[in-house]
């Protein structure tokens, strides 16, 4: 399989998490039993989790605190154990985790800018 461009991917996640941020702002985990949101947002986790698996390790090392292996499989628990996620679960992957996230790859994207250059 050959080896994706590493910028496009890094702005999939970007979006990925943008799109969650701009859904879910001032909801709560009551409003996220519409399903349309629900949906949406596990979609674009599973764009995330799909997209990370495609970042090489030394990009990783850029943030050490975020928990990497974890994002890499959300997307197979989206996917194959679905009946089995709360979404209390997946509330907290948004409220709590995808903030540190969104700056973990900012700090990606910085790194391939200057390398860049």
């Amino acid at each position: 399989m050959p080896r994706r461009r590493i910028e496009p991917v890094v702005a999939e996640i970007i979006e990925a998490i943008d799109g969650i941020e701009i859904s879910t702002r001032n909801k709560s985990l009551a409003d996220f039993k519409d399903w349309l949101l629900r949906m949406g947002v596990q979609r674009a986790l599973e764009i995330i989790s799909e997209a990370s698996r495609h970042l090489p390790d030394e990009l990783l090392l850029i943030a050490p605190e975020i928990p990497w292996k974890q994002i890499r499989g959300i997307g197979n628990i989206l996917r194959h154990e679905y009946h089995r996620l709360a979404d209390s679960i997946v509330w907290s992957v948004v409220t709590d985790h995808l903030p540190q996230l969104r700056i973990a790859m900012t700090k990606i994207r910085a790194k391939l800018d200057s390398t860049a250059e």
